[in-house]
């Protein structure tokens, strides 16, 4: 009889029999754990894209947040240069006031217009610097409005499933460690066979048991003589059909 409580067993020291009754509950253990982690379904998925989801817009609205900031110093940049020239605007209307001839007006004139055009031009960046403001504050609403629908699904989420792993954690915790346990009796060879087995079913059943003379997972006919084979349990036979583990019904408690 497999005894699974007691550590100081090894794999090697225990016969093809009791390692496949260990393979079986081993089977039955991690059947148990993907029931579990099935009825959670994609709640986890869920709950992580929508953390993707929210990171990647309040990235993008702080993004636009440094564009607002940035055309706000802009302003403020194109503001002193208007004041700076009208103040050589002034300077220069002071002078023509003391100049001796006409050439020297006409020079400063030219001035006043030259600072005339940057102001206008100022003007009209600080327009468009306010048109950009305007649209980047309309489409940081926008974003807000939507990380709010979003976090308020993922407070949903994230309850739905802490309900779920509050009913199922502690089940799901004693299957782990009578899985973790399970392998102690099997060596490495058997125990990468069995989780390769179960990485390429679709129900994961890498171990199943002879029903009605046929495999408990593809459902072929297993022969006579092969059943006689696994019912000696002198060695690890798998079905030539799927590839899966296979045991006697009495091993698999079905007599």
């Amino acid at each position: 009889m497999l005894e699974i409580n007691n550590p100081t067993h090894q794999a090697t020291e225990i016969s093809v029999e009791d390692k496949l009754k260990a393979l079986y509950k081993l089977q039955q253990s991690d059947s148990q754990i993907d029931r579990i982690r099935t009825l959670r379904g994609e709640l986890p998925l869920e709950v992580q894209d929508l953390e993707d989801d929210i990171a990647g817009i309040q990235t993008r609205i702080d993004n636009i947040k440094a564009q607002v900031h940035q055309a706000e110093q802009n302003i403020q940049t194109k503001n002193n240069e208007i004041a700076q020239a009208e103040a050589k605007i002034k300077k220069y209307t002071t002078q023509q006031k003391e100049v001796r001839n006409s050439r020297e007006f006409d020079a400063l004139n030219k001035e006043i217009e030259f600072q005339q055009l940057e102001i206008q031009l100022c003007k009209k960046r600080i327009r468009e610097f306010n048109d950009q403001i305007a649209m980047r504050k309309t489409e940081i609403e926008g974003s807000e409005k939507v990380l709010d629908d979003r976090d308020k699904d993922l407070q949903i989420k994230k309850q739905e499933l802490e309900e779920i792993i509050a009913e199922t954690q502690k089940e799901e915790d004693n299957l782990v460690l009578v899985s973790e346990e399970l392998q102690k009796y099997i060596e490495p060879r058997l125990l990468n066979a069995y989780s390769r087995i179960r990485g390429n079913a679709r129900n994961g059943l890498a171990v199943v048991a002879i029903e009605r003379d046929a495999c408990g997972g593809c459902f072929n006919k297993i022969p006579p003589q092969r059943q006689l084979e696994i019912r000696t349990r002198k060695k690890i036979i798998v079905c030539e059909y799927c590839g899966r583990i296979l045991v006697d019904k009495e091993i698999a408690g079905l007599e």
